[in-house]
Parts: C-alpha cells; structure tokens; sequence
C-alpha cells in the first residue's frame, strides 16, 4: 500500500489576516484531508475553521505536538500516513519546520519515506528580509539570542561584524515579552552606523516595518512588548 503525503500548511501570522495569507490551494488541501499534527490544538482548530474548512470539526484526527506531547516519540503521528492518508502539519504561527519543533515531525517523514509537500504562506523572516532592503543573497536566520546580557551583547557585537565582514544580512528574533530588552542590548552593543530593521506585528492591522541607522532608532525607540518582531542587521 502506498503511503500517505504529508502537507506543511502555514498559518497567518496575525488576527484578520487570512484572506491575504492563505492560497485556494493550500484552502482546497485542508478540505480534501481530515488528519493534523499540530502544535497547538485550539489555535489550530480556530485557524482552519477561519480558512474555510467545510469538515465537521468533529470528524478531525488532531495530534498534539506540543512541548508536552513529545516525549512519547513521533510513531502514533505516522498511524495514518504509513496506511495511506494524507496529513497536515500545521505550525503555531507561520511556515511549518521554521523556527518550530515540526521540523522533527518533517525530519522522520523522510526517514520513513513519506512524501513531503509544502505549501505557500507568510514566512515572517523571509517578509522581514523582503522589506528590510538588505542583502537577500547572502543572509543568516541566527533563531533567538543568548538571554544572559553580558553573552547577548557578545553575540549581537558577533553578528554585527559578520554582516560588515561577509556582507550579509544577520536575522534574529527573541520572545516577544523581552523583545524591549533585546532592542535595548542592540542599540546599545552596535555602532550607531550600523543599519537595523525591525518589522514587527508583520501581516497585521499595526504592522512596523522600519529600516534606520541605529543612531536613529536611538531618537525613536518602538514599544515591542509582546508584539511578535523580526530584527535584523546589516551593515555595508
């Protein structure tokens, strides 16, 4: 018996952004399949009725991979798929395997030769690089930073003469409960020619996405708290 597919469906990144986040196909994919792994059962329940999902609810087989629902291995989520059916693996926010644990779920698929089929939705990093105006040939998604203060002011002082030095565009995102002690480190660890984009709220109705000199960002610092951000540097 041939096996199932395993479809990675991305999510909008913000309340009210669907119609401008979701394609017909990735629309029709969710209609033709009753069987999810995903993060967040609630959330991925209210996204999929939103995108237009005509399937009772009720007749959903939906598997929790949260961070407390991995422990037992990955083997009862490739029931369906090693039968046959075609799954879903839908992220928290955004594109399934991209800073998300589902890229364990993605990793065993081929391991188990299951076809792997993603599909197009919003990415913030690659929105965030698109509209930073920096270098999108040669760029570094670096995940978050250390907490510590003293081996985060290392590390975006590492990260700033990397972008000079190669050219290249260094990403980085923290919590968005830190976000402002994060902005706080960066503005004061760069050198204030030293251009930074932060896009924030990406997709929603208050979306910023700016690009200064930190010197400038100085004169202006945006309230981030819990606002889901994308920072990044460059510097030329």
């Amino acid at each position: 018996m041939p096996k199932g597919t395993l479809f990675l469906i991305p999510v909008p990144l913000a309340e009210n952004a669907v119609a401008k986040s979701l394609t017909p196909y990735l629309v029709d994919t969710i209609n033709s399949i009753n069987e999810y792994i995903v993060e967040n059962e609630k959330t991925a329940r209210r996204c999929l009725k939103e995108a237009g999902l005509k399937t009772p609810q009720s007749e959903l087989l939906i598997h929790d991979y949260g961070k407390h629902n991995r422990s037992s291995g990955l083997g009862e989520f490739f029931v369906g798929l090693e039968s046959g059916k075609s799954v879903g693996l839908m992220s928290e926010a955004g594109c399934p395997g991209v800073a998300d644990p589902g890229a364990d779920i993605v990793a065993e698929a081929h391991k188990r030769s299951i076809k792997v089929v993603p599909l197009t939705g919003p990415s913030s990093i690659l929105l965030a690089l698109m509209a930073s105006g920096f270098n999108g040939q040669s760029f570094t998604f670096n995940g978050y930073l250390p907490i510590d203060k003293a081996e985060r002011s290392k590390r975006i002082k590492e990260l700033e003469m990397l972008a000079e030095r190669n050219n290249q565009t260094q990403i980085f995102i923290e919590t968005p409960f830190r976000n402002n002690s994060l902005l706080e480190e960066v503005l004061k660890s760069c050198n204030p020619k030293t251009r930074l984009c932060i896009a924030c709220d990406i997709t929603a109705d208050t979306e910023l996405i700016k690009t200064m000199p930190v010197a400038n960002w100085k004169k202006q610092i945006p309230d981030l708290h819990k606002r889901p951000t994308i920072f990044l540097l460059f510097r030329s």
